[in-house]
């Protein structure tokens, strides 16, 4: 299934995300270490989740129907952001801008680096695993971690996966696992030809 290039520009909305053809990318710039994404003020455009309808009782002596059965969960959307290896950190990060000057709650974000980790990832990880992966378990902000670490994570809305380095096989393996992992929306950073060979082999 390959995906055409997309330039980050990442509008949520009932519909999905949608995303303009690239017209070429420019040079990335470093970026600094993030700091904490607070959410004691909830982003608009973030969806409130219906409550259940009760179930319904069947009347003495009356058989209750079946219930319907559940449908399974529609396929989250793919987006790919063209960028070599040595931009898809800097491509995942402005992504991830994206989706929160957008309106997604930072809690709904996972990041994934297939190469180096994210420098976030690096600093907080020299405090400790215990330390880091608390605040993955907390959910309050955007979390970095390496693919390797994907059986750790939890689902997320949107996981962002910079294939920064590593082998094709090991691409081929964390793009269907994320795939499995995010709720809406996978978008993934990194050379185009070898992310549709990836998804190709693996989705």
């Amino acid at each position: 299934m390959p995906l055409s290039p997309e330039e980050p520009q990442i509008h949520e909305s009932a519909q999905g995300p949608r995303a303009t053809p690239a017209a070429g990318r420019t040079a990335p710039t470093p970026r600094p270490v993030p700091g904490p994404r607070s959410t004691a003020s909830p982003r608009p455009g973030s969806p409130v989740p219906a409550r259940p309808a009760p179930p319904v009782r069947a009347h003495a002596g009356q058989q209750a129907s079946p219930a319907a059965p559940v449908k399974n969960r529609s396929q989250p959307q793919i987006q790919l952001i063209p960028a070599p290896d040595g931009g898809a950190l800097d491509a995942a990060d402005e992504a991830v801008d994206l989706l929160l000057d957008s309106g997604r709650a930072p809690g709904d974000v996972l990041v994934l680096t297939t190469g180096e980790q994210h420098p976030w990832a690096a600093h907080e990880l020299s405090f400790g695993e215990a330390g880091y992966w608390s605040q993955h378990d907390a959910g309050d902000d955007v979390f970095y971690a390496s693919a390797d670490a994907l059986g750790r994570a939890a689902t997320r809305a949107v996981i962002v996966v910079a294939v920064n380095g590593g082998s094709d096989d090991h691409a081929a393996r964390v793009l269907p696992a994320a795939l499995e992992k995010a709720g809406a929306l996978l978008i993934v950073c990194g050379d185009s030809q070898r992310i549709n060979s990836a998804l190709g082999a693996g989705v």
